[in-house]
């Protein structure tokens, strides 16, 4: 029998809708689990994705965590899930698939057979203790969150029979109201390995990775290009880095606000100028931060496989892969940061290079998981980069 659930914002709006993987929690439950609620299930920030694929990549993201995904496009399940296009984590034997979303909402959901050696949407859900509920007005809601911004949402189940009771809503709205907004949330101490991995030992160049969230399709892209990938914990600091020895260091893709991450940013500013850096999405953003911009939370930010981005350069414009809620403020970058990509939508930032010193950053995902491969060029040029730079220059 179909679980009914609602989805409700911290506006008091509510959507009716079927359940799906995991049984979400009831008002009662929110209140007994609370935090952990909001960080790993069923409640979270509300933001829209326009991706007509991708889902399995989108809902083991790290960087969604503490997010509830909108699909805009309508019929969300139809080609199942493998655990290989899994984006969580290194992409090693050890390596445990997680979701990064709290949460799925989808208009229609696909409830068929599909291919052999996979499982159903509603199967992989169930199995990663993530929420999901269908029959929602997926447009309305969309056009909500477009107009009026990201908005804090949670799913429950009501036990009442024919719906929410007002004492239900009332304590579901109260609970959203008081949960923490994105802004000023360190979410990549939730996310990321705790030890140091070692992948492709014999590669060149050799990249030191720092794991906010790190979509493994980015080390894959390393590792297809000859390269050696050391991975190591987000909080690792810049004496360990530079120990290492290696020819680059790539700040990851992950959840939160970039600008409470102080920690990561001020050993970032200890490696500028010591080893060639490069970073994907919040590692753009930390990488801005730490050269001393400055970064702002979005309306309703950049969530989908069909963002076009413009490269200032070559004038050329591709379409990217892109999940981001914060961007770099133009008018705040220093001396020697350069624009090199921007959004052709709305002109935010897509990437900078310095003049001087050996960066290059893109806030899209250039990794293309879920996305087009536009920009999988972009590997090349952080490993041509790399190799250009000598180490006696750098160190």
């Amino acid at each position: 029998m179909d679980t009914v659930c609602f989805l409700i914002l911290d506006d008091g709006t509510i959507f009716k809708g079927i359940g799906f993987g995991a049984s979400p929690p009831t008002v009662e439950e929110l209140y007994m689990a609370r935090e952990i609620v909001f960080l790993e299930r069923a409640c979270g920030e509300v933001v829209f994705n326009t991706g007509m694929s991708g889902y399995p990549e989108i809902v083991t993201d790290p960087s969604y965590l503490g997010q509830l995904v909108v699909m805009t496009y309508p019929h969300i399940g139809n080609y199942g899930v493998h655990e290989e296009w899994a984006e969580s984590g290194t992409g090693s034997k050890n390596n445990k698939i997680t979701t990064g979303t709290g949460g799925l909402i989808v208009r229609s959901l696909y409830s068929g057979k599909v291919p052999k050696g996979r499982v159903s949407l509603d199967a992989f859900l169930k199995e990663h203790n993530t929420t999901g509920i269908s029959e929602i007005d997926t447009r309305a809601l969309t056009l909500k969150l477009r107009d009026e911004g990201s908005a804090i949402g949670v799913i429950i189940r009501s036990e009442i029979e024919g719906g929410l009771s007002e004492d239900d809503k009332r304590k579901a709205v109260s609970f959203l109201k008081n949960s923490p907004s994105m802004e000023g949330r360190n979410l990549v101490s939730k996310t990321g390995i705790k030890e140091r991995e070692e992948i492709n030992e014999t590669g060149f160049p050799h990249f030191v990775v720092i794991d906010c969230g790190i979509k493994t399709n980015i080390i894959r892209n390393l590792v297809s290009r000859g390269c050696r990938v050391t991975v190591v914990p987000s909080l690792t600091t810049s004496e360990e880095i530079l120990e290492i020895n290696s020819d680059n260091v790539l700040i990851s893709n992950g959840p939160g606000d970039p600008a409470a991450l102080t920690d990561i940013i001020l050993q970032i500013k200890n490696l500028v100028g010591k080893v060639p850096l490069t970073g994907i999405c919040l590692g753009h953003q930390l990488i801005s931060l730490a050269l001393g911009a400055e970064t702002e939370k979005m309306k309703f930010g950049h969530h989908g496989i069909n963002h076009p981005v413009r490269d200032k350069e070559t004038g050329r414009v591709f379409i990217t892969s892109q999940n981001h809620g914060f961007t770099v403020k133009e008018d705040s970058l220093r001396e020697g940061m350069e624009l090199w990509m921007i959004n052709s939508n709305d002109n935010s930032i897509e990437g900078i290079k310095h003049k001087n010193l050996s960066i290059l950053t893109t806030q899209f995902h250039p990794e293309a998981a879920p996305g087009p491969h536009d920009s999988l060029w972009i590997f090349d040029e952080f490993i041509g980069m790399t190799k250009s730079v000598s180490l006696k220059e750098v160190r």
